[in-house]
């Protein structure tokens, strides 16, 4: 499947699964997080086969930690790269984290100084994960909520220099740039105008909320809110600037209906039709 085939798409929750089968939106694909699919059978891979014989899927990991001090667990490599074979999606994609460390699981995301060791580090972590797929990956940029000592590259650019030294392409999640600029301060849409188109591959929308903790004042990328507008806003911003990408719903948590999630993908789709438009008549 060519990703110029990819419009907007929806991230797959088994509460929609017979609804995202019989579901002929144009340009529709679905994501998923692969680690709930690394399975020798049973109903939930089945549904996924039967979905993958209709629509373009996408695997979208959470767990490969990237960012750790040592190689992507092999196991889990072998177990990725089975689903990928039996499923062929469009993108693979993983995040700019780590969540083991020496030995020890975190259950979540978690951030690092963008050091050169550290850039080192994930340039061969991404390219050991590239070679044992066979493909390429697309890494996102995180979500921040706290700043860091001992940075020594700008995001952007230690994305960018990544991409170029492992030949990986980049997942721009346009929520995490919303979210992250609000909990430190800087420039949303500076950060998207800066973002390199020629190794964007994938964009991602989601919701977030206000974090309960009393004066906190933090965003949290919660995946349980429909899009803000503010967020919508730096997305039309992004695609005037770059032209349509493959763009992904993500909803996690508070799940609505299948119908309600579809109001939003299909925003998002007019929005890159309607770039499709411009760039053809610009022709």
């Amino acid at each position: 499947m060519s990703m110029s085939a990819l419009g907007a798409g929806l991230g797959l929750k088994p509460e929609h699964y017979e609804a995202a089968h019989d579901c002929a939106a144009p340009g529709l694909w679905f994501e998923v997080h692969p680690e709930n699919y690394m399975l020798g059978g049973g109903p939930r891979l089945a549904w996924l086969d039967a979905i993958g014989e209709r629509h373009p899927l996408s695997l979208h990991g959470v767990s490969l930690s990237l960012a750790a001090d040592c190689p992507p667990d092999e196991a889990h490599l072998q177990r990725l790269r089975m689903l990928a074979e039996r499923v062929q999606p469009a993108l693979v994609s993983e995040h700019l984290a780590w969540s083991a460390w020496r030995g020890q699981y975190n259950p979540d995301l978690l951030p690092f100084p963008r050091t050169g060791a550290a850039l080192n580090r994930i340039v061969d972590n991404v390219q050991r994960t590239q070679e044992r797929l066979g493909r390429q990956i697309a890494v996102e940029n995180p979500s921040h909520y706290l700043r860091l000592d001992g940075h020594e590259w700008d995001e952007i650019e230690f994305l960018a220099e990544l991409s170029r030294r492992s030949g990986c392409g980049l997942l721009l999640d346009v929520n995490n740039v919303h979210v992250s600029a609000h909990n430190l301060g800087f420039d949303a849409a500076a950060y998207i105008d800066g973002f390199p188109a020629e190794a964007l591959l994938e964009v991602h929308l989601a919701g977030h909320r206000q974090d309960s903790s009393e004066h906190s004042g933090l965003l949290i990328d919660s995946h349980d809110a429909p899009i803000a507008d503010a967020v919508w806003s730096l997305y039309e911003q992004l695609i005037e600037r770059i032209g349509p990408r493959p763009t992904l719903i993500e909803r996690d948590d508070l799940l609505p209906t299948f119908a309600e999630l579809l109001v939003e993908r299909d925003h998002a789709q007019r929005l890159l039709e309607r770039r499709t438009r411009h760039d053809a008549l610009a022709c």
